[in-house]
């Protein structure tokens, strides 16, 4: 029997495949898996119109069997099986798809019915990624004779004539030895290839039949000395199916039920909450594909690590593809976890990931879209518990906003909700329904709490003349009204650094000439705080309060505390252009214009004691407390 070679491309091709098209040996089981699976998809299609096949639905099996002593694994199915020549021409040719092939020779309708998972005809070299020799022995249906298929890599194959009993293929891998850099013996271990099976073949149609032991009790016949049996221990062995076939989400509402899938969720994310909201889909058309996704009902400790992140796992007839496709959803719906299964994917040779991205498009397009139909129906119907998750996922929403130049702003846009009291939010639409005739834009303060924000001097006018506002608690909420613009034609003022617009022509005039008249004062003032404000000005917006500190330019007071927390030093030296503006109606303002006037030295304390008071009320850090209730003391 002389060895056959692999053509000159073959042999660079199955270099490739060991080495480089595939990023995980572990996967060399599914691919071998999923041909048995495709085997006996061929041959129960066969048996649905020739009745010697002589095999029910229920007949057909994958068996997994393992010998340690002789360090090999053996995939054994009952499915169509090969020729010699089929043989010869799949195994011996890389990249030949006898599964292909099968499919191309049916009609179009047929074909379509077909899933068919091995359509590349490379899976099963990724045995070599792990086995130093891999046997196959094969006898074809409607075949007297079996062969075997023998190679121990790009050095080239036999091919042999061989009895063998029964129809199928056995695929026997012989695990090369352990190195410093990888124990291949560990998939020897039962629990290991369990593991694999789960994680990648759990919902392959067929049942995967493994012997496993089990701790078994069992009764010696003798007595303890209070007269109960006496029991021991012993270790059986069963051969069981180790893989579920059908998947929860392959099945219909009326046999799951929306708490079967939340449970189900729970005990696979080991998620101690129900998922606030659950989408299912069972979707046919240009691309065909059912889903489970869920909104978790906490935000999980370990997401930011990447242990327990949000991601949907996507399946192709039920075989695992990809663990977390990223490209399935938008950033701004990472939290979603869940499960997209479609026999529509055009997957790269590898089967790890897509060769063309369309056929995702269409079916994310769809699922963001009934992932915000049952956020918006959650958020009308349940307020509560809406602010619940938005306390947990509202970032994810907010930085969607801000991305990509506010590319998704409006479709994200009826999902935000912003706080009018510590305890009460609204949308912008209902903001806006809610506004009165008379007000003309939508006012919002920023602070790091909702109770400060309120506590803010600016905000005193607006609240005076009736009108709501949007209380801001963190940087990334302006970033989000920038992007916005407006709602509903109404455009977004900010009350610490924007024109409140209630002046009348006559009061800025007057303004204008009280600044005039009080320039020399504010000069001083300015001098005596030295570099911690850039500008010194009446304020236009005071009433009761004596001062307070404002910003000019982009960077606001907000964003400067945000950025102080950033990642590049660069980053954290970033400061807003702070502005002291001083109420000269209040009586500070008084006491100051007559220290100003008789004592200098009074005035300038009483300067930087405003200062630090404007920065106090803005919820900014004080830098030198000590020195500041030195100089308050020494007012008495």
């Amino acid at each position: 029997m002389s060895k056959k070679q692999f053509k000159a491309e073959s042999k660079r091709l199955l270099d490739l495949m060991i080495n480089s098209i595939y990023t995980n040996k572990e996967i060399f089981l599914r691919e071998i898996i999923s041909n048995a699976s495709d085997a006996i998809d061929k041959l129960c299609y066969l048996s649905l119109t020739d009745d010697s096949v002589g095999l029910n639905r229920d007949d057909f099996r994958i068996d997994i069997l393992v010998n340690k002593d002789e360090r090999s694994i053996t995939v054994r199915d009952n499915g169509i099986g090969m020729t010699l020549e089929e043989a010869e021409s799949n195994l011996g040719v890389i990249a030949k798809s006898g599964s292909f092939q099968f499919k191309g020779e049916m009609d179009g309708e047929k074909a379509e019915d077909l899933s068919i998972i091995g359509q590349f005809g490379v899976g099963f070299y990724s045995a070599f990624m792990v086995a130093d020799q891999v046997t196959v022995r094969s006898r074809k249906f409607g075949e007297e004779q079996g062969v075997e298929w023998k190679s121990t890599g790009a050095d080239g194959y036999t091919v042999t004539p061989i009895e063998k009993e029964t129809v199928g293929t056995d695929v026997i891998m012989h695990i090369k030895p352990d190195t410093d850099e990888e124990i291949y013996g560990s998939y020897l271990e039962v629990w290991k290839l369990k593991a694999l099976i789960r994680k990648y073949s759990d919902y392959v149609r067929w049942p995967i039949k493994m012997d496993v032991q089990h701790q078994e009790r069992f009764e010696t016949g003798e007595k303890n000395d209070d007269g109960s049996p006496k029991y021991e221990y012993r270790m059986v062995t069963e051969n069981e199916t180790v893989n579920s076939m059908i998947p929860i989400w392959q099945r219909s509402k009326s046999e799951v039920t929306d708490d079967d899938c939340i449970q189900w969720y729970k005990e696979k994310n080991r998620d101690r909450k129900d998922p606030c909201a659950l989408v299912r889909v069972n979707a046919e058309g240009a691309v065909s594909y059912k889903a489970m996704l869920f909104v978790p009902g906490e935000e999980n400790e370990n997401a930011f690590s990447g242990d327990n992140k949000g991601g949907v796992t996507l399946y192709s007839n039920g075989v695992m593809i990809m663990e977390k496709c990223d490209k399935l959803l938008h950033d701004y719906f990472d939290f979603v976890k869940g499960v997209v299964d479609s026999p529509d994917l055009s997957l790269n040779i590898s089967r790890e990931i897509l060769q063309h991205d369309r056929q995702l498009r269409i079916i994310g397009q769809n699922l963001e879209k009934r992932i915000k139909g049952e956020l918006e129906k959650l958020l009308k119907e349940d307020k509560p518990k809406y602010q619940e998750f938005y306390k947990n996922f509202g970032n994810d929403l907010k930085v969607g906003v801000c991305d990509e130049y506010g590319r998704y702003k409006d479709f994200l846009r009826d999902l935000l909700i912003f706080y009018t009291s510590e305890d009460r939010t609204l949308t912008l639409k209902e903001y806006v329904e809610a506004m009165p005739e008379s007000q003309k834009v939508i006012y919002y303060a920023t602070a790091a709490s909702v109770k400060q924000a309120m506590a803010l001097p600016q905000c005193e006018q607006v609240r005076k003349r009736g009108f709501e506002m949007l209380y801001l608690t963190s940087p990334l909420d302006e970033m989000v009204l920038e992007n916005l613009h407006d709602q509903d034609g109404k455009s977004f003022c900010n009350v610490v650094t924007d024109d409140l617009g209630f002046e009348t022509e006559e009061e800025k005039k007057a303004a204008q000439e009280r600044d005039i008249e009080n320039k020399e004062l504010l000069d001083f003032v300015k001098e005596s705080v030295g570099e911690s404000v850039s500008k010194v000005r009446l304020s236009r917006k005071l009433t009761t309060q004596a001062c307070c500190l404002t910003s000019e330019g982009p960077l606001t007071l907000e964003m400067e505390r945000y950025f102080r927390h950033g990642p590049s030093e660069e980053m954290r030296k970033l400061r807003a252009t702070r502005v002291l503006e001083l109420n000269p109606e209040h009586k500070a303002f008084a006491a100051l214009k007559d220290a100003w006037e008789n004592d200098k030295e009074k005035a300038k304390k009483l300067s930087q004691i405003l200062s630090v008071l404007a920065e106090m009320t803005a919820g900014m850090d004080v830098e030198d407390p000590a020195s500041f209730a030195e100089q308050v003391a020494e007012l008495f």
